[in-house]
């Protein structure tokens, strides 16, 4: 049998072949792949013509298409569906390819014909769109390592294949530390737990092979059983479990933090930064750590003070049962029962509301009142889980749009989280592609024969993550470094943050909150003090949000880390913000994946707020037109913002789409910390 990666797949929408891949094709695909895209990097480069922007942009964008064919495959399988063997060659590979990517961003021939165009650009009659790709992949080949020479150059690429590694060893940590973990539990342990909660962990143990009921450290089953559990004890000793990810013994991340963080401190001052931070944001929206501060300084204050309030309030409960402080296993227990006094809402109630079959038509109906697109089932798509679903998608004049995958339950081996990605990106270079897109989330998987119930921060992540999955379908871009979600990280998150939006309007509620058993809507006194909780609690989620933000910029702000102790300097840091001690960190270092399991979001942790500050703002021009689904809003937002990527600048295509930038304001009233106490 012949290496199922080596060629374009001949499956329906060109889609991976998953049940023609084996593991062992990764490696020799990668190799090949690697060796094709250099050979093609290195024609560019010793190409003997004068630079033009078709034999060196044009070219380079179309370069390494095996590459990233394989890459996509593999790094698709080894988040949803990691074995030991995909683990090993995720061990072996992610140096190597680091190493790749780094030598051809640092081709100093290569470089020499960007930067030729570069300075001709406004002479070379470009298209917006053209002097874009120009400068981000000029940009691009300056951070990899184009102008350094000699040991610089050499050192350079040392740091990039030892990050990789560091990053793929925290990462495998993490996983290893959610997938031992359980807590087993008998019928005298349930005290509290509703049924939903009850018929997961009964799924999880009969997975096992177990009696009785096990909660795991995903978010799915620990969040709820630290809200509903009776048992002091237990709610400690799972939140501890929770929160002490990658702390200590053979998966102790700590080590991994404090070299990744020397290493970055020193690439950054290789490239002539002062830190990591100041080269990771120069080209983002806010361009400096100093931006990105003040934004969480802004908010912080207000978070604090919305936050002791809520406290006070949840100890006047505790105290009944003869407690003297909140601790923070006990803060999530005692704000559901106070969400019931004041709200009368049991999540025990609201939950058979949130049908994950219904929420899903719900984000498909959205999107076709506000983008005229539809989804139909795709049978014939390769799956790689039984779990996965395929649909297709079209547009209003039927026209395929694109792929589009959703793998929704937790199950051993898959990451925890939710995210989008894809297996292949929009473009229009050389010849149209459409996207393959995918959503990947961990909802707890029901026993057989029962539905799926999500709750309301569920369903939320459920349209978080197709906003994303909407930036990458209606992408209409010429290049692909251009399309999709390829935006700077904190404007990455406005389509799907703003997206969830939609999931709150009365219409949207009203047709698809549906009772699992009766099939009747959601009452509207009920729907009405559910949309009534929406800044419930908020202070304590803005300042455990906030908490990761800063110590993620306190990290990467330092100039030379050194040896730096890792919990000891997350502590100080916390104790200089004043950190409230009923609260932790939303993501603690050891386990902060969206950090130190790769660059992604190192640094720019802070983008989720950022972003939520022009979400917070985008929503409203539906609001001013008296209409959450105006067409000609609608058609500008994809206009300007989905359809876009980045072949603007963010600044620029919100202006367009807004006529002005935003300010905080409508992010504190969003949040209800504009009446902070």
């Amino acid at each position: 049998m012949g290496n199922a990666l080596m060629a374009p797949f001949a499956t329906p929408y060109e889609a991976p072949d998953f049940k023609a891949i084996r593991p062992d094709d990764f490696v020799p695909a990668f190799e090949a792949a690697m060796a094709a895209h250099k050979s093609e990097a290195d024609r560019i480069a010793s190409n003997a013509e004068a630079p033009t922007f078709a034999n060196t942009i044009d070219a380079l964008e179309l370069s390494g298409e095996a590459l990233d064919r394989v890459s996509s495959v593999f790094w698709n399988l080894a988040g949803t569906d990691s074995t030991e063997e995909i683990r090993a060659i995720e061990r072996e590979i992610s140096p190597i390819l680091a190493a790749h990517h780094q030598a051809i961003g640092a081709n100093a021939a290569l470089f020499q014909r960007i930067d030729t165009l570069f300075k001709a650009m406004d002479s070379l009659g470009l298209t917006p769109e053209q002097k874009q790709a120009l400068v981000k992949i000029r940009t691009h080949a300056i951070k990899s390592g184009a102008q350094l020479e000699g040991a610089a150059r050499a050192r350079a690429a040392e740091i990039k294949q030892r990050l990789a590694a560091l990053g793929t060893s925290f990462s495998q940590n993490v996983l290893k530390d959610e997938t031992d973990w359980t807590m087993a539990l008998t019928e005298a342990d349930i005290a509290g737990l509703p049924d939903f909660l009850l018929s997961a962990a009964r799924g999880e143990a009969q997975n096992r092979k177990l009696d009785g009921y096990v909660i795991t450290l995903l978010r799915s089953s620990v969040e709820p059983f630290l809200v509903f559990s009776a048992r002091r004890d237990l709610r400690e000793r799972a939140f501890r479990a929770w929160s002490s990810r990658g702390d200590a013994g053979t998966t102790d991340n700590k080590p991994i933090v404090q070299e990744t963080l020397a290493l970055r401190a020193e690439y950054a001052r290789l490239l002539g930064y002062p830190d990591y931070a100041s080269m990771k944001l120069s080209d983002s929206m806010a361009k400096t750590a100093a931006n990105a501060s003040k934004l969480l300084a802004d908010v912080w204050p207000a978070a604090k003070r919305r936050a002791a309030a809520e406290r006070d309030e949840l100890l006047a409960l505790a105290k009944a049962d003869g407690l003297d402080a909140i601790a923070p296993w006990d803060w999530r227990y005692y704000a559901e029962k106070l969400r019931q006094q004041k709200y009368a809402l049991d999540e025990a109630v609201i939950k058979p509301y949130f049908q994950l079959e219904m929420m899903i038509q719900a984000a498909f109906d959205c999107a076709t009142r506000l983008f005229r697109l539809t989804f139909a089932p795709a049978p014939d798509a390769p799956v790689y889980h039984p779990d996965v679903r395929g649909y297709t998608v079209k547009d209003a004049a039927g026209r395929h749009m694109a792929l589009f995958y959703a793998d929704y339950f937790a199950r051993p081996g898959k990451h925890s989280g939710a995210w989008m990605s894809g297996f292949r990106g929009q473009q229009k270079l050389g010849r149209a592609i459409r996207p393959i897109i995918t959503n990947v989330m961990n909802f707890s998987k029901p026993a057989a024969g029962e539905p799926a119930l999500l709750s309301f921060d569920d369903a939320r992540t459920l349209f978080h993550e197709f906003g994303h999955a909407l930036h990458g379908m209606l992408s209409d871009v010429t290049y692909p470094s251009l399309s999709g979600t390829n935006v700077p990280r904190d404007f990455v998150e406005l389509p799907s943050q703003l997206y969830e939006h939609w999931l709150e309007q009365p219409e949207i509620l009203g047709k698809y909150a549906v009772h699992a058993q009766t099939g009747e809507p959601m009452p509207k006194a009920l729907l009405d003090k559910l949309i009534a909780t929406r800044t419930f609690n908020q202070g304590f989620s803005t300042v455990e949000y906030c908490a990761s933000a800063l110590v993620d910029l306190a990290f990467h702000t330092l100039a030379d880390p050194g040896n730096i102790d890792v919990a000891a300097f997350e502590a100080r840091t916390l104790a200089e913000i004043g950190m409230p001690p009923e609260i932790t960190m939303r993501h603690r270092t050891p386990h902060f994946s969206h950090v130190f399991s790769g660059e992604g979001y190192s640094a720019g942790y802070y983008s989720y707020l950022w972003s939520e500050v022009l979400d917070a703002d985008a929503f409203e021009a539906f609001r001013e037109q008296g209409d959450s689904f105006d067409p000609e809003t609608a058609k500008a937002l994809s206009t300007y913002i989905y359809a876009a990527g980045h072949s603007r600048e963010p600044d620029v295509a919100y202006t367009l789409f807004r006529g002005r930038l935003p300010t905080v304001d409508a992010l504190l009233a969003k949040r209800g910390l504009d009446k902070a106490a």
